[in-house]
């Protein structure tokens, strides 16, 4: 009889490592970085804040208009009934109006503009009966209506943006806001990758003929870079090495001693052109290897010297989903970020999903809302891990529980949106 050993076709492996106890391990063994800099805002926009951010002014500055209308005194709105009121003036956004107002007057006021001396209250131009040099106005008119108060939006002294933030478009607009030139944020971390295998071939190779026997293009450096790309860090791509054990450890030795963390694809099973599995456990300290989760069973992770390691399987949606579901956590933890994990959504699935128990499942999927309003998703299709064209056809992750022995249609189960998912 022959005597199998475990592989990615069991339905279960007791020696699998929880996907919920690999997080733990992974979080608790990372150091985030504690070096900084000064940016100007101009160049801060994905970057993250290394200290809190106070204000040194209101925000507005000055009382406001928050609409078009007449300024006034609550003391000119009658208790009931009309009032005629004579108008004195106007004020435009920037260009106040030099007096204080008394009771039975008001100013011509526009959006923007500086709330006139002595009123505390805006009527709409849509609520007035307006004559040549005055208007009447009823006892509907709210005292204090459609003002915007000095210090409402942001107060002096006021933490307005805290360590951790992941610096967005309206981040950069608050920082401007306040007059504030230049912040302090976490230094970018260094990510070296490389791909793994005889069989790839790279596309600055002549492609002229065409592949060669056996071979294929090499896609998975490809995915990382732009997986990278859009997380502002400063990424080496070390190309393709070779299946053997001497330029694997070379590869390694050397992206750990220039980045904070190294990436590999391929070569992380237990075959005998698995070099990456062999040095790595040479030559780093192993936190785990196999997960019960598909796709991505066989993702290394530890540590090289200082540098953080991933070994990612060789199939390419899988390399996505492994990088997604870990990778890209760890980096924003390590970039110093507060927000890590990815945003996962319940939805009610149309398909139905074939899963046996024992490992969290992450399937391509489409998710759209139904007439309803309701959240759904469907699946694309054959979810196979080399192809990575059902990755291009999703717009978000399925994801199964380990518990769940298939999906019907109805079920409710998790969606991670690309949007907001993958880096960008």
């Amino acid at each position: 009889m022959i005597e199998k050993q475990p592989s990615c076709d069991d339905v279960s492996e007791p020696e699998l490592l929880p996907v919920d106890e690999a997080r733990r391990r992974l979080f608790s063994s990372l150091k985030p970085v504690t070096s900084s800099e000064d940016v100007s805002i101009a160049s801060a926009l994905h970057r993250v804040l290394s200290t809190d951010v106070k204000s040194s002014v209101n925000v507005p500055p000055e009382a406001n208009s928050a609409m078009d209308g007449y300024a006034l005194h609550e003391s000119s709105i009658p208790a009931l009934g009309e009032a005629n009121l004579t108008v004195v003036g106007s004020a435009w956004a920037g260009k106040p109006f030099p007096r204080e107002i008394k009771t039975g007057e008001v100013v011509r006021i526009f959006t923007g503009a500086v709330m006139p001396a002595g009123a505390d209250t805006v009527v709409i131009q849509e609520h007035v009966q307006a004559h040549d040099d005055s208007i009447d106005i009823d006892d509907s008119v709210v005292a204090g209506k459609n003002v915007r108060q000095a210090g409402e939006d942001v107060a002096i002294g006021q933490v307005i943006l805290t360590r951790g933030k992941h610096l967005q478009a309206a981040d950069i607009g608050v920082l401007a806001s306040l007059g504030i030139q230049s912040v302090s944020v976490f230094r970018q971390l260094t990510v070296a990758f490389f791909t793994t295998g005889d069989e790839l071939q790279a596309l600055d190779s002549d492609s002229s003929a065409g592949l060669a026997p056996g071979m294929v293009y090499d896609s998975n450096r490809y995915t990382l870079s732009a997986l990278l790309s859009c997380l502002q860090v400063n990424a080496v791509d070390l190309g393709i090495v070779r299946d053997n054990e001497h330029d694997t450890r070379a590869a390694l030795e050397h992206a750990a001693s220039i980045a904070d963390v190294v990436i590999t694809s391929g070569g992380v099973s237990a075959g005998d052109a698995d070099f990456v599995t062999r040095a790595f456990h040479d030559l780093g300290d192993v936190s785990f290897w196999k997960l019960a989760m598909r796709p991505g069973r066989p993702l290394a992770y530890g540590t090289l010297g200082k540098a953080a390691f991933f070994g990612l399987p060789g199939n390419p949606v899988a390399v996505m989903v492994t990088f997604l579901q870990f990778v890209q956590p760890a980096l924003r933890h390590l970039a110093g970020r507060l927000d890590v994990n990815p945003v996962q959504l319940p939805a009610r699935c149309l398909s139905r999903l074939r899963k046996s128990p024992g490992r969290v499942e992450y399937q391509r999927g489409v998710m759209s809302v139904d007439d309803a309003g309701e959240l759904v998703v469907e699946s694309t299709g054959m979810q196979g891990a080399g192809r990575l064209s059902s990755m291009s056809a999703a717009n978000c992750l399925i994801v199964i529980s380990s518990e769940a022995d298939g999906v019907q249609p109805g079920d409710r189960v998790g969606v991670q949106p690309f949007h907001g998912l993958l880096p960008g």
